[in-house]
């Protein structure tokens, strides 16, 4: 397993379906810690291009359920599973008003044929963006305010055989519980030797072990942590796709080798602080 492709199929959550209507954007953002309502139009349309982007390198399908019982959180799909080589973990939310989502991502997985491994129960909390494969048989998980120490441990006897090791990252208290804070705000693997970094609110341990691991890191400059400029998504190893406005990590990455294509996410990542890895849940070539 890998965080950085190439994959079998990309999944996401259609925008225009999931946010519906002006009107329901608008009832919606504040209560959901959005930074500001987004624009139905505006964000319809960056989805599609979005969506484009990534075909480019990968089979897209696109989730157009109607989303009874969702938020607009649901757009991040990658916050509600974790897929392994043997399946999908089914995630339980930290954030309260995400709880049905995973739910509803298991009947997407039926109709794409990819079995469920398991899924985590009370009182274990765990949310997709808080893991990530740092190569076939490592991991990392974040242990925070969106994934607990009771969801850690279910986790590691889901992936009992899968992993060799399961790295558990103290994450920092930052802006606090009601903040979106997960381990791929700071850590985004882009290669097997290569993974973009916010090292200020990273514990040395897990630095440190990253280097040990061969990674090469590109730094985040503070100026671009708070533009998602250490979420970045891997289409391919060092085919990277990430949020416009971050032009130095983005020429960072490119002097590392990668090639950088730039998405407009003022409406769907910006306000609801959601970048492309959160926007994407990747399936991998088995």
């Amino acid at each position: 397993m890998s965080d950085w492709g190439p994959w079998a199929r990309i999944v996401v959550r259609s925008a225009a379906r999931t946010f519906e209507s002006q009107a329901r954007v608008d009832s919606e953002w504040r209560a959901l810690n959005f930074t500001a309502a987004p624009d139905y139009r505006a964000a319809s349309r960056q989805h599609d291009a979005f969506v484009g982007v990534l075909r480019s390198a990968a089979p897209v399908h696109v989730i157009e359920n109607p989303p009874a019982g969702l938020t607009l959180d649901a757009i991040y799909v990658r916050d509600a599973s974790i897929v392994t080589p043997r399946g999908a973990i089914l995630c339980r939310m930290g954030k309260t008003a995400r709880q049905s989502e995973p739910e509803a991502l298991a009947g997407e997985y039926a109709a794409l044929g990819v079995p469920i491994l398991g899924a985590i129960e009370p009182p274990g909390q765990l949310e997709g963006g808080d893991f990530t494969w740092l190569g076939p048989r490592v991991a990392a998980v974040g242990h925070g305010y969106r994934t607990n120490g009771a969801g850690i441990e279910q986790l590691r006897a889901l992936l009992a055989g899968d992993v060799d090791e399961l790295i558990v990252v103290p994450l920092p208290h930052y802006r606090g519980p009601d903040d979106v804070f997960h381990l791929m705000s700071i850590v985004s693997p882009v290669d097997r030797d290569l993974a973009v970094v916010y090292s200020p609110l990273m514990p040395v341990p897990f630095r440190e072990r990253l280097l040990a691991l061969g990674f090469t890191l590109v730094e985040v400059p503070d100026d671009e942590f708070e533009t998602m400029g250490a979420n970045v998504f891997a289409m391919a190893p060092r085919r990277v796709v990430m949020v416009d406005g971050n032009p130095k990590t983005r020429a960072a990455l490119e002097r590392a080798g990668a090639d950088v294509v730039i998405y407009e996410g003022s409406e769907i990542s910006a306000k609801g602080c959601g970048g492309p890895t959160c926007l994407t849940r990747p399936l991998p070539r088995t």
